[in-house]
């Protein structure tokens, strides 16, 4: 099926009006009848990018999930990182979480609901992952929801078609770089497809439900109910939207039909996150409400290598003080040059920290590929373990740290860090997710700043600065 890029004002305007009635109060009720805890298993870091108030947990132990699960908190979020690894290792990863929460809710007596969070881009180990997660659970699902909506990013499904937004334009996400990315490609934007061409042709894609925002608009929760109970067992289901209000009257439906017994296990992006926890828009979070010190300052660390990402570097160099030091990845996976990189950047990041100016460390924009899908991501793995070893040798507490990049957050998180669990008060820059660090880490609450690398304008890495440099 050909796709064309629509013109996003005209093509919003064109939709019918939301669905009226609010869904919130509905949704905040079931999920409070219901008891259950929904615990997001994220393969990169970023996906509290739209939801508040929330744990994220890098330890996948059973005492730490049945901390979590008897927590006052509806949910919660596990970080995988599977999205750096192979698919198989994906796999592996996926069950033992899941059978540790199991484990974990056979010791409290309280159930669970798992969702695994998709990127908006519809990058990851799909369907691997779910299949890892449903073999593991103790109750098959009753089918699978698919839903990639994440507007704070500039992400539509609209006629089934996945769309990414530039500001004026809706481009097909098969068209972008994001299906070409070597880990992750694939062709299709119409959903349907997509899990027919990722399933090879398991699902064919006229056996693939859809829930469009004519359903969603015009019919409201009941509509959605009525095709989730028509759904086949173990069939799949992609969810249209265009708005929170979208993604809330599905949720509506949703559990409405789980109130009767119905189960499903879901692949879902931040704005559906966010309509499943009940949750409702809060403000970009100050440098006040994050508890910025007025002392050093701001480290920013740079992996993500999507052209967005590389936009954001230049723009920031070009239009602030910030230092910027270039780390050689060339020279960071050849053994005789690595320790001799590493320390040269952490050594110039320090001093600068120290001094009071901001710093950006960031690797060479030229992409180093592997020979295969699972080389590239090995390559991508020893430079972001390389990156956090440069944070790691900086001696100095800056006034925060803003990491760009899935793999490069979670190697600077894990490993330079050393956190187990972050708090997410909510979101320092529109789907922009800000942590504040716990008190096992490096530099206890200290505010971590986690920038999607394919999330903003060519300016916002230089305004969200610009923001947290008010002191």
């Amino acid at each position: 099926m050909q796709t064309h890029c629509l013109h996003i004002h005209e093509t919003l305007r064109s939709l019918p009006p939301e669905w009226d009635d609010d869904p919130l109060p509905h949704v905040d009720a079931a999920l409070k009848a219901s008891g259950r805890r929904i615990v997001i298993l994220d393969d990169d870091v970023m996906g509290t990018q739209s939801v508040r108030d929330i744990a994220v947990l890098m330890d996948w132990s059973v005492d730490a999930l049945r901390a979590e699960l008897e927590s006052d908190s509806r949910a919660f979020f596990v970080v995988t990182n599977a999205r750096t690894m192979p698919e198989s290792q994906a796999q592996t990863v996926n069950s033992f979480i899941t059978r540790n929460l199991c484990e974990a809710a056979r010791q409290t007596g309280i159930d669970f609901s798992v969702v695994s969070r998709l990127d908006s881009t519809l990058r990851g180990h799909f369907p691997a992952e779910m299949q890892a997660i449903q073999s593991t659970l103790p109750r098959k699902p009753d089918g699978w929801i698919i839903a990639p909506v994440f507007l704070e990013g500039g992400r539509y499904t609209i006629n089934d078609i996945q769309y990414v937004s530039d500001g004026e334009w809706l481009t097909p996400v098969g068209d972008t770089e994001f299906a070409r990315d070597p880990a992750f490609t694939f062709r299709s934007s119409n959903l349907k497809g997509w899990v027919e061409e990722k399933t090879v042709g398991r699902v064919p894609a006229d056996s693939v439900v859809s829930v469009s925002i004519e359903d969603l608009r015009l019919g409201g929760p009941e509509r959605v109910a009525e095709a989730l109970s028509a759904l086949p067992t173990g069939g799949v289901c992609i969810v249209n939207g265009a708005s929170n209000r979208d993604m809330e009257v599905f949720v509506q439906g949703l559990l409405i039909v789980e109130a009767t017994g119905q189960r499903f296990l879901f692949r879902a992006a931040a704005s559906f996150i966010k309509a499943l926890l009940g949750q409702s828009e809060r403000p970009i979070l100050t440098p006040a409400e994050l508890g910025m010190h007025s002392d050093g300052g701001i480290l920013i660390v740079v992996g993500s290598h999507v052209p967005r990402t590389t936009q954001q570097l230049d723009h920031l160099l070009a239009n602030t003080d910030a230092l910027g030091i270039e780390v050689n990845v060339a020279r960071l996976v050849a053994d005789d040059t690595r320790e001799s990189e590493i320390d040269r950047a952490a050594r110039i990041t320090e001093d600068a920290i120290k001094s009071g100016s901001d710093a950006v460390v960031y690797t060479s924009r030229q992409l180093v590929k592997g020979r295969s899908a699972d080389h590239s991501l090995a390559i991508g793995h020893q430079v972001s373990q390389a990156m956090s070893e440069v944070v790691s040798g900086i001696r100095v507490r800056p006034r925060c740290v803003i990491v760009k990049g899935g793999a490069t957050s979670y190697a600077v998180a894990t490993k330079a860090l050393n956190v187990r669990r972050a708090w997410s008060p909510g979101q320092a820059a529109p789907g922009v997710p800000a942590w504040i660090l716990g008190d096992e880490t490096l530099h206890p609450e200290m505010p971590c700043i986690i920038f999607p690398g394919n999330v903003g304008n060519e300016d916002g890495l230089t305004k969200l600065v610009a923001r947290l440099e008010v002191r």
